[in-house]
């Protein structure tokens, strides 16, 4: 901002016509550029540019150069206070690059004067070749970059000479290693890991008690990390001499192919830069070690961390190419062994977008991400899209990404650096230890720091890691060593049955068994750590566990999956504090009966029940009495008995996991069906008794006067008993066929408010059986009709006048009532069966009103009745 306001203001006082050149201003004159080259001006408009005369303090122009040439110097300026800019002294020229494969030499070395601010070769730039022991050099010794881009001369070979003895200067006998570096292509690990085998060479030759009367050998050529260049580079070391006693591939693909056709030249094959997991199959590659682990040792990592965390649930997304899917097909064994669930696996070829969508939709929240740099960017950009990010959620991805991958400006994705950096806070990434965070000394005599120093001192580069493969130098070195003592080893052994190294050839298998015993017991400290190697040939290693931090990698432990040990900082960090739960929380939750509804009917019940009593003893102690003895006493003492029962039903239809034990509800399901079932056929039945016999008895039209007038009680009593008979004989039948049991509805997932990770699955239980509407529309359909015919007989008989059921016209009122509420009622609890505070009100209070009805209908009038001068005593005597 200061500095766009100072340009601002130089801009104000030059076009203003102040006298700018008389001022004591603070800043740079412009200055010209490099031919055929132009200036950057940061944060300026063309039209700004022609006007502006001096820039300010701090600021910084950059060359660019036309077409295909290169800024040879430095590329940035920046204005110093003093008025200059820096490097001066440094001239920048736009200089067209020569081929860099000139500066590399198999079996050889190439000497050079590129500066430290050169990485290409540009006009001027000269080389010198010189061949190993053993190899004469075919082609110009020197050669200059021209000025139109190329070399004056073609690129000369290292041919091996047949007449050399085999013995190098100190007069030990040499031993040859066919290696294949990949100086370019998709991995151009050989540009830092050829210098390092190189100088681990150099340490073991010197080495007097290592193979005191042999000297190691490369002879090495650039695969380009491409099987079809492989092979025929393998055809080469395999049928020109001299003979290889070992051969050294380097990336996966490579690998794969020479360790597959090793065996049919009894070859050991030793890599140091293939991961891929396929590789660790002895059956298909029987004489293959690596000292670079395989990619599925971040697998007893992951499978230790989900452990520590408490996750037993886990989501993967993959690049589709074998070295993923051999990793994610290990993990998925890995998983299951430990009793975690992988719940998505998601793949895609070029494009996440589908990938990633499937997260989400699947509610993964622990995510292992297996692909390249380049898709890691893609992935992270929809990531961000689809907000699959933050306290929710971890991800888990390989190490060996540049510390800055989500911060390189990729046209291939539409987010922005600040989008990416909040995506991918707080990920966690696994990588493999390639060099040995102790400072110890190993079997070179050198430590990790040692080889550092001596690494960039070799390399001479000012940014080693912009090296290919310079991560993977220490892995190459290593393998040098571990070559080294397996032949040193095998050299004692061989003595023995008075064999020697050099006596190999390819036809040799007891050479090869022995070199294999000696490589498969290798145990030695290296520069990058215990080198061991597992039953299938891998390397096992320490694997290193970092977390991105405020924009930064902390590592936060180790693990050795050999023996099982987590070294833990303590120091991960948590957005939420902690780390997140595996999947979203399912609270279950049991939808109640609201208390203050139940313990409010339960009142009304109550007082139900103690109306029905007093009307029960009120009945039983005037049952002398002429007006209560016509009224059919017994019949009404069952209908009041029947109230209460239909009465009691309501505290079990209240009752929920709230107040009783789970394996008491079957007991309270039946409860709440017996006691309203009786209730119902004792009331009702009673009552529909009576105003059946009065339809059929005083409704005929009989001239005989006194059969009218004769009514037998056993009649009533069998009736109502024939009523209760059948819904004794259904009941039973109900709970012995198809018994009521608990069934449990489940609801929609509910969100709670508030920002918790947490889901509410509502749940209600009720009452049921297999064939619940079978029965309900049996028992619906009988009582059905009896409640129509009730409704019917009440009707028929409304103008019937006798005393001997004298109450035939309260017990029509009361039928009414109950029919219309119980038609009413049952067909709405079904459709509010659901809803359980209103399902109960409406059962609770029809059950209430239809017992208060009928006892108020019944009863009171009796009541009233004692009192003989009563205008009701008056009129029921007339009537």
């Amino acid at each position: 901002m200061g500095v766009t306001m100072l340009l601002a203001l130089l801009l104000t006082l030059q076009t203003t016509g102040a006298t700018l050149r008389n001022m004591s201003t603070t800043g740079c004159h412009i200055i010209k550029p490099p031919r055929d080259g132009g200036i950057r001006y940061r944060g300026l408009s063309q039209e700004q540019i022609r006007r502006v005369q001096i820039l300010p303090v701090d600021y910084e122009i950059e060359y660019i150069c036309r077409g295909e040439r290169i800024i040879s110097g430095p590329k940035v300026r920046k204005c110093l206070e003093n008025g200059s800019w820096t490097d001066m002294s440094k001239e920048s020229r736009c200089l067209h690059p020569c081929p860099r494969v000139w500066l590399s030499l198999e079996n050889g070395q190439v000497q050079s004067d590129l500066s430290e601010l050169d990485r290409s070769p540009v006009e001027g730039t000269q080389l010198s070749y010189h061949c190993d022991p053993g190899f004469r050099l075919l082609g110009a010794n020197a050669s200059t970059c021209t000025k139109i881009g190329k070399w004056d001369s073609p690129k000369p070979v290292c041919q091996y000479d047949r007449h050399y003895t085999g013995q190098s200067h100190s007069g030990k006998k040499t031993l040859y290693i066919g290696a294949l570096f990949p100086m370019s292509g998709g991995w151009p690990g050989g540009q830092a890991c050829l210098p390092s085998a190189e100088m681990a060479l150099e340490h073991v030759n010197r080495r007097a008690d290592i193979l005191p009367d042999y000297e190691l050998k490369l002879i090495h050529h650039n695969s380009k990390c491409d099987p079809g260049e492989a092979t025929k580079l393998l055809y080469e070391l395999l049928y020109k001499d001299p003979i290889k006693i070992v051969l050294m591939p380097g990336c996966s693909s490579v690998s794969t192919l020479v360790a597959e056709a090793a065996r049919m030249w009894n070859l050991i094959v030793l890599s140091y830069g293939s991961s891929s997991p396929a590789l660790s199959n002895r059956q298909r590659f029987p004489t293959f070690f690596r000292t670079h682990p395989s990619a599925t040792l971040h697998n007893p990592t992951r499978v230790q961390l989900f452990k520590k965390w408490n996750w037993s649930k886990i989501a993967t997304i993959q690049q589709t190419t074998e070295v993923f899917t051999s990793t994610l097909d290990d993990l998925e064994d890995r998983v299951k062994k430990a009793g975690i669930e992988l719940s998505v696996r998601q793949s895609f070829l070029s494009d996440p977008a589908v990938a990633v969508k499937n997260l989400k939709r699947q509610d993964a929240r622990i995510i292992v991400g297996l692909f390249y740099e380049t898709e890691a960017r893609k992935v992270f950009c929809e990531v961000f899209k689809e907000k699959l990010y933050g306290k929710k959620y971890v991800w888990f991805l390989i190490g060996w990404y540049a510390d800055n991958w989500f911060k390189i400006n990729d046209p291939s994705i539409n987010c922005t650096v600040e989008n990416m950096t909040e995506a991918v806070e707080g990920h966690v990434t696994t990588e493999i230890v390639m060099l040995n965070p102790e400072i110890v000394r190993g079997v070179s005599d050198l430590t990790s720091e040692d080889f550092l120093d001596k690494m960039m001192a070799r390399l001479g580069v000012m940014n080693p890691e912009e090296t290919g493969g310079f991560q993977e130098a220490p892995l190459a070195y290593d393998a040098v060593w571990a070559l080294a003592l397996a032949l040193n080893k095998t050299a004692g052994e061989l003595a023995k049955r008075g064999l020697r190294l050099e006596d190999f050839n390819y036809n040799n298998k007891n050479i090869t068994g022995e070199i294999y015993k000696a490589m498969n017991t290798s145990s030695f400290m290296g520069v990058s750590g215990h080198v061991v190697f597992d039953a299938q040939g891998s390397r096992m290693a320490l694997t290193r566990i970092e977390q991105l931090q405020g924009g930064i990698y902390k590592k936060i432990g180790y693990f050795d999956s050999s023996k099982g040990n987590l070294t833990w900082y303590g120091n991960d960090k948590w957005i939420g504090g902690s780390p997140p739960a595996d999947r979203t929380e399912l609270i279950v939750e049991y939808r109640l009966l609201s208390q203050k509804l139940f313990v409010s009917v339960a009142v009304f019940a109550g007082f139900g029940i103690l109306f029905g009593i007093i009307c029960l003893t009120f009945n039983i102690y005037n049952s002398s009495v002429r007006y209560i003895q016509n009224s059919q006493p017994y019949l009404n003492n069952m209908t009041a008995v029947g109230c209460m029962l239909a009465l009691a039903a309501v505290f079990p239809l209240g009752l929920d996991r709230k107040h009783i034990a789970q394996g008491q509800f079957p007991f309270i399901c039946q409860a709440r069906l017996w006691l309203l079932g009786l209730g119902f056929g004792l009331a009702y039945g009673s009552m529909f008794t009576k105003i059946w016999w009065v339809h059929t008895v005083f409704t005929k039209k009989d001239e005989k006067k006194d059969k009218r007038k004769h009514l037998e009680p056993w009649k009533l009593y069998a009736t109502v008993g024939v009523l209760l008979a059948i819904d004794i004989l259904s009941l039973m039948i109900w709970q012995i066929v198809d018994p009521l049991h608990i069934t449990v509805e489940e609801f929609t997932k509910e969100a709670p408010k508030g920002d918790l990770d947490v889901l509410i699955q509502p749940l209600l239980e009720h009452c049921n059986s297999e064939k619940m509407n079978t029965w309900l529309g049996v028992v619906y359909g009988y009582k059905g009709l009896l409640l129509l015919l009730g409704i019917f007989l009440a009707y028929e008989t409304k103008s019937v006048s006798t005393e001997k059921i004298n109450d035939h016209r309260a017990v029509g009122m009361a039928i009414y009532n109950i029919a219309v509420l119980c038609m009413i009622t049952a067909p709405v609890t079904m459709i509010l069966n659901s809803q359980q505070d209103a399902a109960f009100a409406f059962a609770a209070l029809a059950i209430i009103f239809s017992v208060y009805i009928t006892l108020v209908v019944l009863f009171v009038p009796k009541v009233r009745l004692d009192h003989p001068d009563s205008s009701a005593t008056k009129r029921l005597l007339r009537g």
